[in-house]
């Protein structure tokens, strides 16, 4: 059959297909495949791969392909039914990901106030790293 036939139902005679409605397609909601674990943070699917890595994979332009090479625990299904609720109803995941960012900030500030200044802190690493490779060069 010819493509440039092409009439409001279509490329192909529409008879062809016979039984098949929109009703085989219901319940055509996808369930978001997410546990809590421990209380406040949410894992994907049977992983233990964090919401807000795949979240945030997928915003700077990872495919859901590509997430999953990158976490070979993710199921390519889990990943793509996240993604499909995220672009489906945003707010709730962008409230995750603030309430994420949030607590990492708290905690930064938390180890940043125990800690004082780490403005030399590469210097002191090298430093330390000579030291150790000395003393083992005398053993």
């Amino acid at each position: 059959m010819e493509y440039n036939n092409f009439n409001a139902e279509g490329p192909f005679d529409a008879g062809r297909i016979r039984g098949v409605t929109t009703m085989d397609f219901e319940p055509l909601t996808v369930s978001v495949p997410l546990r809590e674990e421990p209380a406040g943070v949410f894992r994907v699917g049977k992983s233990r791969v964090l919401l807000e890595l795949v979240l945030r994979a997928f915003k700077s332009g990872a495919t859901p392909e590509n997430i999953v090479l990158s976490y070979d625990t993710l199921n390519l299904v889990d990943v793509y039914a996240v993604i499909t609720g995220y672009l489906a109803n945003s707010a709730p995941f962008d409230e995750y990901l603030r309430q994420c960012d949030e607590a990492a900030s708290q905690t930064r500030r938390k180890i940043e106030a125990t800690q004082g200044p780490q403005t030399n802190l590469r210097e002191i690493l090298l430093a330390r790293a000579k030291g150790s490779t000395r003393g083992q060069a005398s053993h």
